[in-house]
């Protein structure tokens, strides 16, 4: 007996669905979640709460940093690397104390801190000294040292160090947490617009070799919901708008890149997320990836461009 073709979907094809909607739901509920919490801490948080949160934040991605060098047999040194990251936050705390307000025209005056504020190179100094003391006293081949420095140094440099250009940002008087809510808001919309614009139209690959599901489109998409972000707060921010595109987009290249270098990271060691601890989205270093670079590239251009117009 015939029986009539019916097109019936294959089980891969049926759970490569669910499994998608599933993980989507999980992206979106995590973000429900996380994101009223940023933007309390943010606005109504002082700078020394701000500056906690992100080094938490900060320990918490370079646990996964080192469990990926973990893979590769580069066994970093988890506890001093993570002390001299917290230094990083303290430091760059410490530094923000020191206030200048505009008098006039010609005339500025700085507010000194009443602690003594201590360089950042000096930070580094104590970890290279650190590092090298915990080389010695080591029982792991002289032959891995290299490579363990190397993974906590790195871990320092692409993490600790740029994710703090947070504090500076907040710290930057009246306008600081809405210049970081401005930082967070143009990259969470530019990684939402791409992620649903990839999925959705993607097309062209944009690094294969990195990460496959990157496209163009995506890319595209991405600077332009920096783009319009920009576009939607530059009153609220109480700058020109052309200025809060240009920062947008120059911010969101530099996000972009960012993801890219994690995603290098990731597939060196064979990963596909750097961890799970956030459903949806993967660990904490999938999700502030973008932020790392995106903070420096807004920082600096408010110190030397931005402040000097306001």
């Amino acid at each position: 007996m015939n029986f009539p073709n019916k097109q019936i979907p294959t089980r891969s094809n049926s759970e490569a669905r669910t499994g998608a909607s599933s993980g989507t739901a999980a992206r979106i509920l995590t973000a429900a979640v996380l994101i009223p919490v940023i933007v309390a801490v943010v606005w109504w948080g002082p700078t020394a709460l701000v500056a906690a949160h992100t080094g938490v934040v900060a320990l918490l991605a370079l646990r996964e940093f080192f469990i990926l060098g973990a893979r590769l047999n580069l066994h970093a040194y988890r506890a001093w690397t993570s002390v001299c990251a917290l230094g990083i936050f303290f430091q760059q705390w410490s530094a923000s104390a020191a206030q200048t307000y505009q008098v006039s025209r010609n005339l500025r005056l700085t507010q000194v801190p009443r602690a003594p504020e201590f360089p950042l190179e000096l930070v580094l100094f104590v970890f290279l000294l650190g590092g090298a003391a915990i080389i010695f006293a080591s029982r792991r081949p002289l032959a891995d040292a290299l490579g363990d420095i190397g993974i906590s140094s790195a871990g320092l440099v692409f993490i600790a160090l740029p994710l703090s250009a947070v504090v500076r940002i907040d710290a930057a008087g009246a306008l600081g947490p809405k210049l970081l809510l401005f930082t967070l808001v143009l990259v969470w919309a530019g990684d939402t617009l791409a992620y649903f614009v990839g999925r959705s139209f993607g097309r062209v690959p944009m690094a294969p070799q990195l990460s496959p599901k990157k496209t163009w489109e995506g890319a595209a998409a991405n600077l332009l919901g920096s783009a319009i972000v920009a576009v939607a707060l530059f009153r609220w921010l109480n700058i020109d708008a052309f200025q809060a595109v240009l920062i947008a987009c120059l911010a969101n290249a530099a996000s972009q890149a960012g993801d890219l270098l994690k995603s290098a990271y990731k597939r060196g060691a064979g990963v596909k997320d750097s961890g799970s601890l956030l459903p949806g989205h993967g660990g904490v270093l999938d999700r502030i990836d973008a932020l790392i670079l995106a903070a420096p590239v807004v920082w600096y251009y408010f110190r030397f461009v931005l402040a000097a117009r306001l």
